[in-house]
Parts: structure tokens; C-alpha cells; sequence
């Protein structure tokens, strides 16, 4: 499941109905889209592996990731991945087996074109490695989301 206001729930619901999906940035901006079981490995990783403090830890140079004290730490979980939105996009509708009608949409004001998480310190702290690729994700939601809404599939 995923929440409805989530991008994919969306760019599915859409595609069904047959409307446009509005696709801001002309579709080229890259996103690091995170299945939820490889985030899920991720917390369960974090679990198994708690924080300690942080000996290289100095009050005259913080690093407000860690702590000198407290036995926390700020990691980030995702794939680590970039994917342009309009992939993603394709991905869905072929694995819905619908077309995608499109809106294309300039930027909006604020927006960045390219984000990425930086896995680094959460492979080398955790061992995490997410391993599942966009396509086989959001093949994945597309098969729940066909399912429970009775959607039959071209």
C-alpha cells in the first residue's frame, strides 16, 4: 500500500482513469525513489545495529549527525539512485498496460531538479544495501494497485 496522495498513487489513479498526468519540470527532473521493503530493511538494520556515541565528537567543531554523549545518529535511507521522473512515469504505465497521457508542466518554483540520498554513512554503519530497482518497485505497487481496485489489465 502507499497513500493516495503519494506521486505514484496519483500518476496510477490517472493513467486508469485516462487522465493527464501533470509532470512538472518537463518530466527531467531525478528523484531517488526508495521501495518501501529496502526502507523497511533499512529500519530493521538500524534496530539491530543502535547507535553509540560518537568518540571523534567535538563541541568546538559539532557535526549535528552524531552525538559526543547520547547514543543516536542521523542516517539516511534510499536507494541511493537517481531516476528521471518521466522513466518512472513510463515504468507505471507499461506495468499498468495503459498509455500515459501527459501535462507537461515547467518547474515550479522551488523545486530542485535533481535529489539523491546519500547512503554512505547508513551502508557503512548498517550494512545497508537496498535491492530492488525502480522498475521492479513500481511493477510491484502497480500489481497491488491493479488488484485492489479491480483494474483490468490490456
Amino acid at each position: 500500500w502507499t497513500r493516495p496522495d503519494m506521486a505514484l498513487y496519483r500518476f496510477a489513479d490517472a493513467i486508469v482513469a485516462g487522465r493527464p498526468v501533470d509532470v512538472f519540470g518537463q518530466g527531467r527532473m531525478q528523484r531517488d525513489f526508495t521501495y518501501v521493503d529496502d526502507i523497511v530493511s533499512g529500519v530493521i538494520a538500524a534496530l539491530d545495529r543502535p547507535a553509540a556515541p560518537d568518540p571523534e565528537w567535538r563541541a568546538e567543531t559539532p557535526d549535528p549527525a552524531t552525538s559526543g554523549v547520547a547514543p543516536w545518529r542521523i542516517l539516511n535511507i534510499g536507494a541511493g539512485t537517481r531516476v528521471e521522473l518521466m522513466t518512472y512515469i513510463e515504468v507505471l504505465a507499461e506495468a499498468i498496460g495503459r498509455p500515459a497521457k501527459l501535462n507537461l508542466l515547467p518547474l515550479q518554483p522551488g523545486d530542485l531538479v535533481r535529489t539523491e540520498a546519500d547512503i554512505a554513512d547508513t551502508t557503512a554503519a548498517l550494512g545497508y544495501a537496498p535491492t530492488t530497482p525502480v522498475e521492479v518497485g513500481v511493477r510491484r505497487f502497480a500489481d497491488w494497485y491493479c488488484e485492489y481496485h479491480g483494474v483490468a489489465r490490456d
